[in-house]
């Protein structure tokens, strides 16, 4: 394969995660989670630090369609040169509208078919299953996660699922410490590393119940708690917390639950949604 351009290297060895063998997982994972300290890194250390032979991580960059360690270094090191950018598409300065709509639409498609690689059916059953179950269901997330754990509220409230949104970081860890065992927590965060939303999910699983992480990255202090992962798509940089592929990742994500939730009991989904929407009427 040609070599990864730079700007997508970390979003296809996210995607691709699941196809690698055990061994390049481990460095794939290396490399996700420290990106920054790989570009200071040669191939002995970087062969330490991720637990594997010098050769393969030279297997590892030739399958990336790099000649060697240094050519993916090289590149690794632009694409995170560019992180800093504060939007999801490379926007020049002579883009009109119909090249940065073109573009953003690209990044859009990308990230779906992404996530599409990275979701687990048997995770996705399971998660199913457990908010078919549940006596309740309590989501937690801040920032631009706490919205989609907002929208994914609204969604389980119309079909007739006991569902509660938090954000506040004390409501969000009170609550966790209270849930049972009939209930789940379901937590949302990008980076998987928001304290306050791992704190809440450890809570929750602390307390017995059923525990649910939808994330970017596969190894990280949030899917640690859970029971139950679900990976989205896309690697934003540090400026992009309101990234429109993240957001466009979580909901594709819990509208696929949603979608299975209603395909499991459609004629009592459809009689809430009725009631839901008499209820809203003037």
């Amino acid at each position: 394969m040609p070599p990864l351009q730079p700007g997508k290297i970390l979003a296809t060895l996210g995607a691709m995660q699941s196809s690698l063998s055990r061994t390049s997982q481990r460095i794939a994972q290396f490399i996700l989670q420290n990106p920054q300290r790989v570009t200071t890194l040669t191939v002995a250390g970087l062969a330490q630090d991720a637990q594997a032979g010098e050769a393969s991580i030279v297997r590892f960059c030739r399958l990336l369609g790099f000649r060697g360690f240094q050519d993916f270094k090289r590149d690794l090191t632009i694409e995170l040169a560019r992180s800093d950018a504060m939007l999801d598409a490379d926007i020049t300065p002579d883009d009109d509208v119909d090249a940065v709509s073109g573009k953003l639409q690209e990044t859009v498609n990308s990230v779906l078919t992404q996530t599409r690689t990275l979701l687990d059916a048997r995770q996705v059953r399971r998660a199913v299953d457990a908010l078919l179950n549940a006596e309740a269901v309590y989501l937690f997330g801040v920032g631009s996660s706490g919205i989609s754990a907002q929208e994914m509220k609204h969604k389980l409230m119309r079909i007739g699922l006991r569902a509660v949104a938090l954000q506040d970081s004390h409501e969000m860890a009170m609550q966790a410490a209270l849930l049972r065992p009939d209930e789940v927590a379901f937590a949302i965060s990008h980076s998987g590393a928001s304290p306050e939303t791992v704190k809440a999910l450890h809570l929750a699983k602390a307390a017995g119940a059923t525990t649910v992480a939808l994330t970017y990255h596969l190894a990280t202090p949030l899917l640690e708690q859970a029971d139950i992962t679900l990976i989205n798509g896309h690697h934003q940089g540090e400026l992009q917390g309101d990234s429109l592929a993240t957001r466009v990742a979580q909901a594709f994500v819990l509208d696929v639950l949603y979608s299975l939730l209603v395909q499991a009991r459609p004629e009592q989904a459809r009689a809430n949604k009725l009631k839901t929407m008499a209820a809203l009427k003037p």
